[in-house]
């Protein structure tokens, strides 16, 4: 076996960079087709609206506040899921996750009345719990920093592949199985959902390997390159790393990390949660129309989200990428709530802010793990996630709330518009100095 320590510098480049190919070709698409099916989960009911709301006779408060109670369950079992991971494993532990809230999305098929409605929200987000953050500690497993706002990228690349394919897809179940064995459309939308997330949640107990040390698609050089870059990563943090959780909910950076990922996920669950009504609104009357139309600013999402951490990892650069992003959205969200009868007009403006908010992903989640290391990187990353969502209740209501009063959904567009435009204000000129602090770039394209 061929050492290390005896490879030319061209050759160990060579390496290292056939070696995370590797890696990335045999763990990001299986996590992209897991969060694909999770994420179609959790915001078909965005499309299942246009008929269930009908059917059930639920006011457009009482579908935000269903949509909205999603993230009561996701915050209270968050940390927990993910404590339970960094000690399960990530392969047995998310393979559960999707396994149960797969099921549980399919039993949305009975909902009757609000009280079951909200139930099985709560039920689906406590179910969910874990997987976001879960998979962010995993890649720190496997990829260095000045790696990660990429390969997060492609990871999330699922939310707006989910669009792409779900609006379609979604339109395509809703009209064409409704009356199939005397259940509607909604219903066989959550159940074929969900039982496809079910089974792919058992693939990845065949598929998914913990760590570099458990990997036997690696050679033993390739293993030790690995771990070698993660450990002279962490002997690189410096005294600033935080290496406990208790540690870790004191400082200052924890608390400005969650506030800002809340006023992001206000941002990106409002868009997520009204895109198909504010599409409607335009005059579009079709659900499939409505449902292909839904697809273009995912797609730009998908787009934005690849270029955008591919160009922060090939800097190091991360404040200005992240920043910038959020401003756009922000600028979209003003633009669709003023021109919001305006088919084309609108649905630029829908694209510009999807593209703004799920393009600063990928760079926001460097961020927690150049702070967090050891017994605080599971449950800080897990903090932050889980405060963030509490975004995920105030906005879907927010603005099913405002439609209800005033029969507009503008206000509540603006009142979005305005969050996002201080999360923004907040990375741009306050964002603290170890996490500002530029990575080194990749030494690759």
């Amino acid at each position: 076996m061929q050492q290390l320590e005896a490879l030319a510098p061209n050759g160990l480049a060579s390496l290292e960079t056939a070696t995370y190919r590797r890696v990335m070709w045999r763990i990001i698409p299986l996590m992209v087709v897991c969060f694909v099916f999770g994420y179609l989960d959790r915001v078909n009911i965005s499309f299942a609206k246009l008929q269930m709301q009908a059917d059930l006779g639920f006011s457009d408060a009482a579908y935000g506040l269903g949509a909205s109670i999603f993230f009561v369950g996701y915050f209270i079992f968050e940390i927990p899921s993910n404590l339970i991971l960094s000690r399960m494993g990530a392969r047995k532990w998310i393979a559960r996750i999707m396994v149960s809230w797969g099921l549980a999305s399919a039993a949305m098929m009975f909902v009757t009345n609000e009280t079951w409605f909200y139930i099985l929200r709560f039920t689906i987000g406590a179910a969910e719990a874990g997987f976001l953050p879960g998979a962010i500690l995993y890649f720190t497993y496997w990829f260095p920093a000045q790696r990660r706002a990429r390969i997060t990228g492609y990871f999330m690349t699922s939310i707006p592949l989910s669009g792409v394919l779900g609006g379609p897809l979604a339109g395509l179940i809703m009209t064409n199985f409704a009356g199939l064995n005397s259940w509607a459309g909604w219903q066989w939308l959550f159940l074929i959902e969900g039982v496809l997330t079910a089974f792919v949640g058992i693939a990845v107990l065949f598929c998914l390997t913990d760590r570099p040390s458990e990997a036997k698609w690696l050679s033993q050089d390739e293993k030790r390159l690995l771990q070698d870059n993660l450990a002279s990563e962490a002997s690189e943090a410096g005294k600033a790393t935080v290496h406990q959780f208790g540690q870790a909910l004191r400082q200052p950076a924890t608390i400005f990390l969650a506030i800002v990922y809340m006023f992001i996920l206000m941002s990106l669950y409002g868009l997520t949660f009204w895109m198909p009504q504010l599409i409607k609104n335009t005059g579009i009357a079709s659900n499939e129309i409505v449902g292909l139309l839904s697809a273009i600013p995912y797609a730009a999402a998908g787009i934005g989200m690849v270029w955008i951490g591919r160009r922060s990892d090939r800097t190091g650069e991360r404040r200005l990428h992240l920043g910038l992003a959020v401003l756009a959205a922000g600028i979209g969200y003003v633009i669709s709530a003023a021109f919001g009868t305006h088919t084309g007009l609108a649905l630029a403006a829908l694209t510009l802010a999807a593209g703004g908010i799920m393009g600063c992903l990928p760079v926001f989640w460097t961020l927690p793990p150049k702070y967090f290391r050891g017994a605080a990187a599971a449950g800080g990353i897990a903090l932050v996630n889980s405060v963030g969502n509490l975004g995920g209740i105030i906005s879907p209501y927010l603005v099913g709330k405002v439609k209800d009063l005033t029969g507009d959904t503008a206000p509540g567009l603006y009142a979005i518009a305005a969050v996002t435009i201080l999360a923004a204000m907040l990375i741009l000129f306050a964002l603290p100095r170890t996490l500002a602090e530029q990575d080194r770039a990749a030494t690759d394209a």
